[in-house]
């Protein structure tokens, strides 16, 4: 039997049908473990990320207001749930120097962005883990500096100035590769 997100298929998750459990977790969770991946860089924690905010999307499924659509509920239990994970590690996050501009209208040479996806995803991995989180964060899940700001608790300049670095950064790794 297959369900829709409507009335009738979040009801049976609210009576905790396994059917309706089980179609929910499979038509979200490889699109979640990417989240998890992305967040994580490491497999088994994505996996356990993954497996622990489906617990908690099946344990508050009463609380689900449908205010927005289910898979967008289930993202941000997911995403919160793997900042959790990333909170016990103690990632540090670097405030911007005072004389340095945040601006994004560097120069683009054509020659120098002629990447592979393989290589932008390698260099990604790289980066500093405050980077990488808030970049991901912001270009992947869409955001805002705010919300991203909330969700690590940091103020709302350091998450843009950890976006700025990010950036920064992705290019230096891309152009040494390149060389």
């Amino acid at each position: 039997m297959e369900y829709g997100t409507d009335h009738k298929f979040l009801e049976k998750l609210k009576q905790k049908d396994v059917l309706a459990c089980k179609q929910l977790y499979l038509q979200y969770a490889d699109a979640m473990y990417n989240v998890c991946l992305r967040i994580l860089q490491h497999q088994a924690e994505a996996e356990d990320a993954l497996q622990e905010a489906f617990i908690k999307v099946f344990n508050n499924i009463q609380q689900y207001r449908n205010e927005s659509s289910i898979g967008s509920w289930i993202k941000q239990i997911v995403t919160n749930t793997c900042l959790n994970v990333l909170k016990k590690r103690k990632i540090i996050f670097n405030e911007l120097d005072d004389n340095v501009e945040l601006s994004e209208t560097e120069s683009e040479n054509n020659n120098e962005t002629d990447f592979s996806i393989d290589d932008i995803k390698k260099a990604i991995e790289e980066l500093p883990q405050g980077y990488r989180v808030v970049f991901n964060l912001f270009t992947f899940e869409d955001y805002s500096h705010k919300q991203i700001a909330d969700m690590l608790e940091i103020s709302e300049s350091t998450a843009k100035t950890q976006l700025f670095k990010a950036k920064r950064k992705l290019k230096e790794l891309l152009l040494a590769k390149k060389r």
